[in-house]
């Protein structure tokens, strides 16, 4: 075992080298940064012609559905 100083400076690094890790990714430069470029990864900004397809195919959809239900 070591002396006092030894085990003061082992507790010191336990306990800084956390603390400072935090510090610093938990910027928020840092975090706005990421978080935006992951958002516009996932969800992409809306375009006009892809919604307009998305309503299409919607009604496509339920006209299909209502004929096999009106076969029935």
């Amino acid at each position: 075992m070591g002396n006092w100083k030894l085990e003061v400076g082992r507790m010191a690094m336990y306990t800084t080298f956390p603390v400072g890790l935090f510090f610093f990714f938990n910027q928020p430069t840092y975090f706005e940064e990421w978080v935006t470029k992951t958002k516009r990864e996932i969800y992409p900004p809306e375009n006009k012609q892809n919604r307009e397809d998305i309503q299409k195919l919607i009604q496509e959809m339920k006209k299909k559905q209502m004929r096999s239900l009106e076969g029935e």
